[in-house]
């Protein structure tokens, strides 16, 4: 991969395009941008950040999952 920088995914080292946003990472992970927060090197990034957001070599990324349901 030309340009390659190494990222942490949820705990994972991924080698990754150089220039890619938050919101090309979570489309590529087939992830949708509605139920998750999206931890970048220990600061919740904002859901209208993602587009601009660019990753950078050695970033740590934290995805969660919001999963609704149940009852009392």
């Amino acid at each position: 991969m030309e340009n390659a920088i190494k990222i942490q995914v949820n705990g994972d080292v991924r080698t990754w395009r150089s220039g890619a946003t938050v919101a090309d990472l979570l489309k590529e992970l087939d992830i949708k941008t509605e139920r998750v927060a999206v931890e970048l090197n220990l600061e919740i990034l904002d859901r209208a950040m993602f587009d601009q957001r660019s990753l950078k070599d050695g970033d740590r990324v934290e995805i969660m999952s919001f999963i609704g349901g149940g009852s009392f």
